[in-house]
């Protein structure tokens, strides 16, 4: 063949070269292997290790269940396979970061595994869900995940040194089949495939699967690794410390701000008359003279709005039915007595005439009232009644 002629091997090598570079392998290699080093993959497991284990302890209390989510298993996977991947419907709930960090991931979970965790937040108990989910128990997941995702950010605010936050997470049910809630994966061609183990009592145990964007990732591996290196892993409290200090090194420093060095503290008597130099103990018991003495310098912090947040999570619960009984009394039978009873038999119960009826949600006892007739119905009025937040709490 002339010098002037491709190849047949040359032509495919330049029809190849055009291709996407973020989807081609290394030969012999495992998309894992191809696009995450081992370094990289232990940092990502090590990041969902810490994070995601006080989600355990936040799920564990909405659901009033033991909660154990084990150490995440780390792999790689394209967008065009994902149909592959998870062939049945599933839940998709969305994240994205708003502080701290800037990128999105998405939880995916089987639907029977959603409808559980569903009927536990609404006062279920998980045996028999429905797992064609009503916009009620989406709403539900959503808040469990809500939950799961604010403990999992504080958590990542302590690994990285800053303040981390994320938004309101968005939820729908995943069926790639019909190309169904598709929006909810990143848009990115390679997404990494963070997989938990997760069981909820006896009831689930299952893989909740975590997919984030190559990027973002290896964004997160780099600032955890190397965070003086990254402009972004910087936290709003490093940049304040850092602005006091440059700005500490600028003034003169005034003598009430810090007791100088190389000097005894010492502080009049009652007489006025200066009193002998005091000496600070310390290790080796060192006087002021050697130690480094100065005032404590402390932290300013931002208030939070505690209750805000909790009215905004709460909102999204507000239009859950919720089974209201008011109980009029209650008695024990024997079982001769019990069949003993017929028609026109009176049961006497343990209340008194008069006395407060007690008002039930969801089987949890919530208030007591006072029987009350309503054109031709029963009522009753509320005589006494927990705080919100007491109520809240009953209802978890």
């Amino acid at each position: 063949m002339s010098d002037d002629m491709l190849s047949q091997d040359e032509i495919d090598a330049l029809l190849n070269g055009g291709g996407d570079k973020d989807n081609q392998e290394e030969p012999g290699l495992s998309p894992k292997q191809s696009h995450l080093a081992i370094l990289e993959e232990d940092a990502l497991g090590e990041i969902g290790n810490i994070s995601f284990g006080s989600s355990a302890t936040a799920l564990s209390s909405l659901l009033n269940q033991k909660v154990a989510i084990t150490t995440p298993e780390i792999s790689v996977v394209y967008r065009k396979d994902l149909a592959a991947e998870f062939p049945k419907p599933h839940v998709a709930v969305g994240v994205t970061y708003t502080a701290g960090f800037t990128g999105e991931n998405v939880f995916v979970m089987k639907t029977k595994d959603a409808a559980i965790i569903a009927d536990l937040m609404l006062g279920g108990d998980g045996l028999d869900p429905d797992e064609n989910l009503s916009e009620i128990a989406l709403s539900a997941v959503q808040e469990a995940m809500n939950q799961m995702m604010g403990s999992a950010a504080t958590s990542m605010s302590t690994i990285f040194h800053k303040k981390v936050d994320i938004s309101p997470p968005s939820i729908n049910v995943l069926d790639l089949g019909d190309d169904s809630g598709k929006e909810m994966i990143p848009e990115d061609e390679t997404l990494v495939n963070v997989a938990f183990q997760l069981k909820v009592g006896t009831l689930i145990d299952s893989k909740i699967m975590q997919l984030i964007p190559l990027p973002f990732a290896k964004n997160l591996v780099e600032q955890l690794l190397d965070p003086e290196s990254s402009q972004t892993g910087e936290s709003v409290i490093f940049d304040e410390r850092k602005e006091q200090g440059e700005s500490a090194a600028e003034e003169k420093p005034q003598p009430s701000a810090q007791v100088p060095q190389d000097r005894e503290v010492s502080h009049p008597d009652p007489d006025g008359q200066p009193a002998e130099p005091q000496y600070v103990g310390g290790p080796g018991g060192r006087s002021a003279r050697e130690a480094d003495v100065h005032h404590a310098q402390f932290q300013q912090f931002e208030p939070t709005s505690l209750a805000g947040t909790a009215q905004k999570n709460l909102d999204m619960l507000m239009d859950i039915p919720l089974k209201v009984t008011v109980e009029l009394g209650r008695t024990k039978r024997t079982v001769k007595e019990i069949l003993e009873l017929s028609a026109g038999s009176v049961v006497e119960l343990d209340k008194l005439a008069g006395e407060p009826v007690d008002i039930h949600i969801n089987e949890k006892l919530m208030a007591k009232g006072e029987v009350v007739v309503i054109d031709e119905n029963f009522g009753v009025r509320v005589t006494d009644i927990l705080s919100p937040k007491d109520r809240l709490t009953k209802l978890r």
